[in-house]
Protein backbone atom coordinates (compact mmCIF):
# COMPACT_ATOMS: atom_id res chain seq x y z
CA UNK A 1 0.00 0.00 0.00
CA UNK A 2 1.24 3.45 -1.06
CA UNK A 3 2.06 6.28 1.66
CA UNK A 4 -0.30 9.09 1.56
CA UNK A 5 1.48 12.59 1.81
CA UNK A 6 0.16 12.78 5.41
CA UNK A 7 1.59 9.50 6.56
CA UNK A 8 5.30 10.12 4.56
CA UNK A 9 5.26 13.61 6.70
CA UNK A 10 4.53 12.37 9.85
CA UNK A 11 7.06 9.46 10.06
CA UNK A 12 10.40 10.45 12.03
CA UNK A 13 13.93 11.61 11.13
CA UNK A 14 16.11 8.78 11.19
CA UNK A 15 19.07 9.47 13.27
CA UNK A 16 22.94 8.80 13.81
CA UNK A 17 21.50 6.73 16.64
CA UNK A 18 19.05 4.44 14.66
CA UNK A 19 21.89 3.88 12.08
CA UNK A 20 24.05 2.51 15.04
CA UNK A 21 21.09 0.19 16.04
CA UNK A 22 20.39 -1.44 12.56
CA UNK A 23 24.24 -2.18 11.89
CA UNK A 24 25.20 -3.38 15.43
CA UNK A 25 27.99 -0.34 15.85
CA UNK A 26 28.37 2.63 17.84
CA UNK A 27 27.27 6.34 16.90
CA UNK A 28 31.11 7.32 16.87
CA UNK A 29 31.69 4.39 13.81
CA UNK A 30 28.78 5.56 12.19
CA UNK A 31 30.43 9.06 12.12
CA UNK A 32 33.50 8.10 10.88
CA UNK A 33 32.62 5.96 8.52
CA UNK A 34 29.93 8.44 6.69
CA UNK A 35 32.52 11.62 7.36
CA UNK A 36 35.00 9.49 5.45
CA UNK A 37 37.36 9.91 8.53
CA UNK A 38 40.64 8.97 7.15
CA UNK A 39 42.31 8.86 11.00
CA UNK A 40 40.72 6.09 12.22
CA UNK A 41 40.79 1.93 10.80
CA UNK A 42 37.93 0.62 10.10
CA UNK A 43 37.06 -2.53 8.36
CA UNK A 44 35.85 -2.58 5.36
CA UNK A 45 32.67 -4.93 5.99
CA UNK A 46 32.05 -2.68 9.01
CA UNK A 47 32.11 0.52 6.43
CA UNK A 48 29.64 -1.68 4.02
CA UNK A 49 26.84 -2.86 7.23
CA UNK A 50 26.84 1.44 8.36
CA UNK A 51 26.36 2.03 4.66
CA UNK A 52 23.88 0.03 3.72
CA UNK A 53 22.16 0.67 7.37
CA UNK A 54 22.24 4.52 6.52
CA UNK A 55 20.79 3.76 2.75
CA UNK A 56 18.14 1.76 4.60
CA UNK A 57 16.72 4.05 6.84
CA UNK A 58 17.56 7.31 4.11
CA UNK A 59 19.97 8.74 7.17
CA UNK A 60 22.10 11.40 5.60
CA UNK A 61 24.21 13.18 8.33
CA UNK A 62 23.10 16.71 9.25
CA UNK A 63 25.49 19.48 8.01
CA UNK A 64 24.88 22.11 10.64
CA UNK A 65 25.67 19.74 13.09
CA UNK A 66 28.61 18.05 12.22
CA UNK A 67 29.98 22.33 11.47
CA UNK A 68 29.31 22.62 15.15
CA UNK A 69 30.78 20.26 16.31
CA UNK A 70 34.19 21.18 14.03
CA UNK A 71 33.97 24.83 14.81
CA UNK A 72 33.50 25.42 11.10
CA UNK A 73 31.43 23.99 8.21
CA UNK A 74 32.85 21.96 4.88
CA UNK A 75 31.48 24.25 2.82
CA UNK A 76 33.33 25.59 -0.39
CA UNK A 77 31.73 27.97 -2.01
CA UNK A 78 32.64 27.88 -6.15
CA UNK A 79 30.91 31.17 -7.53
CA UNK A 80 30.39 30.97 -11.52
CA UNK A 81 33.54 30.96 -13.54
CA UNK A 82 34.00 33.29 -16.79
CA UNK A 83 37.29 30.74 -17.71
CA UNK A 84 36.91 30.22 -21.48
CA UNK A 85 34.33 27.26 -22.33
CA UNK A 86 35.93 24.13 -23.76
CA UNK A 87 37.27 20.76 -23.19
CA UNK A 88 40.46 22.14 -21.17
CA UNK A 89 38.46 24.37 -18.46
CA UNK A 90 35.67 21.98 -18.28
CA UNK A 91 37.92 18.79 -17.26
CA UNK A 92 39.57 21.56 -14.78
CA UNK A 93 36.24 22.32 -13.07
CA UNK A 94 35.46 19.13 -13.42
CA UNK A 95 38.82 17.63 -11.54
CA UNK A 96 38.70 20.43 -8.88
CA UNK A 97 34.62 19.28 -7.81
CA UNK A 98 35.74 16.20 -7.66
CA UNK A 99 39.04 16.29 -5.73
CA UNK A 100 37.03 18.67 -3.37
CA UNK A 101 34.28 15.99 -2.94
CA UNK A 102 37.14 13.38 -1.99
CA UNK A 103 38.51 15.71 0.63
CA UNK A 104 34.74 15.43 2.12
CA UNK A 105 33.92 19.39 1.50
CA UNK A 106 30.88 20.27 0.01
CA UNK A 107 30.88 22.28 -3.32
CA UNK A 108 28.00 25.07 -3.62
CA UNK A 109 27.84 26.83 -7.26
CA UNK A 110 26.98 30.45 -5.63
CA UNK A 111 25.72 33.14 -8.33
CA UNK A 112 26.59 36.57 -8.11
CA UNK A 113 24.49 38.24 -11.00
CA UNK A 114 24.62 42.13 -10.75
CA UNK A 115 26.81 42.20 -7.62
CA UNK A 116 30.28 43.88 -7.42
CA UNK A 117 33.13 42.48 -5.85
CA UNK A 118 32.67 43.65 -2.01
CA UNK A 119 28.49 42.94 -2.44
CA UNK A 120 29.54 39.33 -3.59
CA UNK A 121 31.98 38.55 -1.15
CA UNK A 122 29.39 39.49 1.69
CA UNK A 123 27.12 37.30 0.17
CA UNK A 124 29.06 34.68 0.02
CA UNK A 125 29.55 35.09 3.55
CA UNK A 126 26.14 34.87 4.67
CA UNK A 127 26.60 30.96 3.66
CA UNK A 128 29.54 30.87 6.38
CA UNK A 129 31.98 29.40 4.09
CA UNK A 130 35.59 27.27 5.17
CA UNK A 131 36.42 28.40 1.82
CA UNK A 132 35.95 30.55 -1.36
CA UNK A 133 37.40 29.75 -4.90
CA UNK A 134 36.27 32.50 -6.95
CA UNK A 135 37.21 32.07 -10.42
CA UNK A 136 36.96 35.25 -12.06
CA UNK A 137 33.23 36.25 -12.72
CA UNK A 138 33.73 38.71 -9.53
CA UNK A 139 36.47 41.03 -8.72
CA UNK A 140 37.36 40.16 -5.45
CA UNK A 141 39.06 43.13 -3.29
CA UNK A 142 41.47 43.21 -0.53
CA UNK A 143 38.17 44.29 1.39
CA UNK A 144 35.83 41.71 0.07
CA UNK A 145 38.49 38.82 1.42
CA UNK A 146 38.62 40.63 4.32
CA UNK A 147 35.01 40.17 4.87
CA UNK A 148 35.55 36.06 3.93
CA UNK A 149 38.13 35.65 6.51
CA UNK A 150 36.28 37.31 9.51
CA UNK A 151 33.36 35.50 8.54
CA UNK A 152 34.71 32.05 8.73
CA UNK A 153 36.22 31.02 5.42
CA UNK A 154 39.93 30.12 6.30
CA UNK A 155 40.75 29.71 2.81
CA UNK A 156 40.09 31.85 -0.19
CA UNK A 157 41.43 31.35 -3.45
CA UNK A 158 41.34 33.26 -6.87
CA UNK A 159 41.76 32.56 -10.14
CA UNK A 160 42.35 35.62 -12.96
CA UNK A 161 45.43 38.06 -14.53
CA UNK A 162 46.00 40.03 -10.82
CA UNK A 163 47.05 39.54 -7.27
CA UNK A 164 44.42 40.03 -4.63
CA UNK A 165 46.26 40.63 -1.03
CA UNK A 166 45.16 38.19 1.68
CA UNK A 167 44.15 35.43 -1.03
CA UNK A 168 45.97 32.85 -2.30
CA UNK A 169 46.47 33.71 -6.33
CA UNK A 170 46.54 31.70 -9.19
CA UNK A 171 47.66 34.13 -12.02
CA UNK A 172 46.70 32.97 -15.57
CA UNK A 173 49.26 35.26 -17.72
CA UNK A 174 47.16 35.05 -21.01
CA UNK A 175 49.68 37.59 -22.55
CA UNK A 176 52.01 34.42 -22.88
CA UNK A 177 49.75 32.15 -24.70
CA UNK A 178 49.95 35.24 -27.48
CA UNK A 179 53.74 35.69 -27.36
CA UNK A 180 54.45 31.95 -28.11
CA UNK A 181 51.80 31.94 -31.07
CA UNK A 182 53.65 34.76 -32.61
CA UNK A 183 57.43 33.88 -32.14
CA UNK A 184 56.51 30.37 -33.33
CA UNK A 185 55.43 32.27 -36.44
CA UNK A 186 58.39 34.16 -36.62
CA UNK A 187 60.43 31.58 -36.16
CA UNK A 188 59.05 30.04 -39.97
CA UNK A 189 59.61 33.62 -41.69
CA UNK A 190 56.14 34.97 -40.84
CA UNK A 191 55.95 38.89 -40.73
CA UNK A 192 52.50 39.66 -41.41
CA UNK A 193 50.64 38.28 -38.76
CA UNK A 194 46.69 38.33 -38.26
CA UNK A 195 45.58 37.79 -34.90
CA UNK A 196 41.98 36.74 -34.73
CA UNK A 197 40.07 38.03 -32.22
CA UNK A 198 36.61 36.66 -30.87
CA UNK A 199 33.33 38.63 -30.76
CA UNK A 200 31.42 36.73 -28.29
CA UNK A 201 30.94 38.60 -24.96
CA UNK A 202 33.04 37.69 -22.04
CA UNK A 203 35.86 36.19 -23.58
CA UNK A 204 37.81 39.78 -23.89
CA UNK A 205 39.21 39.18 -20.77
CA UNK A 206 41.45 36.47 -22.42
CA UNK A 207 41.68 37.56 -26.01
CA UNK A 208 42.55 40.97 -25.11
CA UNK A 209 46.08 39.76 -22.86
CA UNK A 210 46.45 37.16 -25.70
CA UNK A 211 46.79 40.04 -28.55
CA UNK A 212 48.58 42.21 -26.37
CA UNK A 213 51.24 39.30 -25.90
CA UNK A 214 51.21 39.28 -29.85
CA UNK A 215 52.16 42.52 -30.22
CA UNK A 216 55.16 42.48 -28.01
CA UNK A 217 56.66 39.47 -29.32
CA UNK A 218 55.86 40.87 -32.82
CA UNK A 219 57.65 44.06 -31.95
CA UNK A 220 60.64 42.63 -30.78
CA UNK A 221 60.75 40.59 -34.12
CA UNK A 222 60.12 43.71 -36.58
CA UNK A 223 56.84 41.96 -37.26
CA UNK A 224 53.07 43.52 -38.30
CA UNK A 225 50.46 42.50 -36.03
CA UNK A 226 46.67 42.93 -37.42
CA UNK A 227 43.77 42.45 -35.38
CA UNK A 228 41.11 40.44 -36.98
CA UNK A 229 37.71 41.07 -35.28
CA UNK A 230 35.69 37.62 -35.84
CA UNK A 231 32.29 35.69 -34.53
CA UNK A 232 31.85 31.98 -34.12
CA UNK A 233 29.83 32.12 -37.27
CA UNK A 234 30.90 30.82 -40.89
CA UNK A 235 29.51 33.78 -42.83
CA UNK A 236 31.87 36.21 -41.39
CA UNK A 237 34.79 33.79 -41.72
CA UNK A 238 33.86 33.44 -45.17
CA UNK A 239 33.89 37.09 -45.57
CA UNK A 240 37.11 37.34 -44.12
CA UNK A 241 38.80 34.93 -46.09
CA UNK A 242 37.50 36.54 -49.52
CA UNK A 243 39.28 39.69 -48.45
CA UNK A 244 42.32 38.04 -47.21
CA UNK A 245 44.67 38.51 -49.94
CA UNK A 246 43.63 42.04 -49.89
CA UNK A 247 44.95 41.98 -46.30
CA UNK A 248 48.62 40.62 -47.47
CA UNK A 249 48.99 38.74 -44.13
CA UNK A 250 51.06 35.53 -44.74
CA UNK A 251 50.34 33.80 -41.48
CA UNK A 252 47.08 33.90 -38.34
CA UNK A 253 46.80 33.13 -34.42
CA UNK A 254 43.36 32.46 -33.51
CA UNK A 255 42.16 32.95 -30.40
CA UNK A 256 41.83 28.90 -29.77
CA UNK A 257 41.24 26.01 -31.78
CA UNK A 258 37.80 26.20 -32.59
CA UNK A 259 38.73 29.97 -34.39
CA UNK A 260 41.51 28.24 -36.01
CA UNK A 261 39.33 25.53 -37.69
CA UNK A 262 36.41 27.73 -38.78
CA UNK A 263 39.12 29.95 -40.09
CA UNK A 264 40.82 27.34 -41.73
CA UNK A 265 38.36 25.79 -43.52
CA UNK A 266 37.09 29.18 -44.91
CA UNK A 267 40.52 30.08 -46.56
CA UNK A 268 40.34 26.97 -48.05
CA UNK A 269 37.20 27.59 -49.80
CA UNK A 270 39.02 30.65 -51.20
CA UNK A 271 41.71 28.59 -52.77
CA UNK A 272 44.39 29.56 -50.06
CA UNK A 273 46.64 27.48 -49.76
CA UNK A 274 47.93 26.70 -45.69
CA UNK A 275 50.87 26.97 -44.93
CA UNK A 276 52.20 28.00 -48.11
CA UNK A 277 50.09 31.23 -48.41
CA UNK A 278 48.92 31.35 -44.95
CA UNK A 279 50.34 29.81 -41.49
CA UNK A 280 47.69 29.06 -39.13
CA UNK A 281 47.98 28.49 -35.25
CA UNK A 282 45.36 28.25 -32.49
CA UNK A 283 45.60 27.70 -28.82
CA UNK A 284 44.14 24.81 -26.38
CA UNK A 285 45.53 22.13 -28.15
CA UNK A 286 42.50 20.46 -29.33
CA UNK A 287 41.59 17.14 -30.35
CA UNK A 288 39.63 18.65 -32.96
CA UNK A 289 43.05 20.41 -34.91
CA UNK A 290 44.73 17.57 -34.90
CA UNK A 291 42.35 15.53 -37.33
CA UNK A 292 42.66 18.70 -39.40
CA UNK A 293 44.26 18.48 -42.53
CA UNK A 294 46.70 19.98 -42.49
CA UNK A 295 47.11 19.58 -38.96
CA UNK A 296 47.03 22.04 -36.93
CA UNK A 297 49.27 24.02 -35.35
CA UNK A 298 48.72 25.73 -31.47
CA UNK A 299 49.84 26.78 -28.24
CA UNK A 300 49.01 23.76 -25.49
CA UNK A 301 48.56 25.51 -22.47
CA UNK A 302 49.38 23.26 -18.75
CA UNK A 303 46.96 24.23 -16.22
CA UNK A 304 47.84 23.10 -12.70
CA UNK A 305 45.63 20.62 -12.37
CA UNK A 306 42.21 20.60 -10.09
CA UNK A 307 43.25 17.96 -8.16
CA UNK A 308 46.35 20.26 -6.82
CA UNK A 309 44.00 23.06 -6.44
CA UNK A 310 41.62 21.38 -4.24
CA UNK A 311 44.96 20.30 -2.27
CA UNK A 312 46.29 23.52 -1.51
CA UNK A 313 42.57 24.73 -0.58
CA UNK A 314 42.54 21.59 2.00
CA UNK A 315 45.98 22.45 3.52
CA UNK A 316 44.53 25.92 3.72
CA UNK A 317 41.84 25.18 5.57
CA UNK A 318 43.90 22.98 7.83
CA UNK A 319 46.72 25.20 8.75
CA UNK A 320 44.56 28.72 8.08
CA UNK A 321 48.03 30.64 8.86
CA UNK A 322 49.92 29.41 5.97
CA UNK A 323 51.19 33.11 4.49
CA UNK A 324 49.02 33.80 1.36
CA UNK A 325 50.93 33.16 -2.02
CA UNK A 326 50.96 33.57 -6.14
CA UNK A 327 50.87 30.60 -7.92
CA UNK A 328 51.31 30.13 -11.34
CA UNK A 329 48.25 28.81 -12.89
CA UNK A 330 49.25 27.68 -16.38
CA UNK A 331 52.51 27.76 -18.59
CA UNK A 332 52.21 27.58 -22.49
CA UNK A 333 53.89 26.38 -25.34
CA UNK A 334 53.90 26.04 -29.01
CA UNK A 335 52.73 22.75 -30.60
CA UNK A 336 54.43 22.42 -34.62
CA UNK A 337 52.17 21.03 -36.71
CA UNK A 338 51.49 21.01 -40.33
CA UNK A 339 49.54 24.13 -41.04
CA UNK A 340 52.84 26.03 -39.88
Amino acid sequence: MSQTPKQTADRSVPTSADVARLAGVSRATVSYVLNNTASVRISEPTRRRVREAAEELGYVPHAAARSLRAGHTRMVVLPPATLPAGPLYGRFLAELQAALRRLDYTVVHYGSLGLDGDEAARSWAELRPVAVVALGEVGLTPHGVDVLKRSGARAVVTLGSRRVAGAHCFVMDQREVGARAVAHLVERGRRAIGVVMPQESGLERFSEPRIEGARRAAAAAGARIEALPLPYEEEPAAALAARWRQLGLDAVFTYNDDYAVLLMRALQDEGITIPAETAVIGADDLLLGRLQRPRLSTVHIDLVTGRKLAELVDRVVREPGEEPAVHDLMGARAVHREST
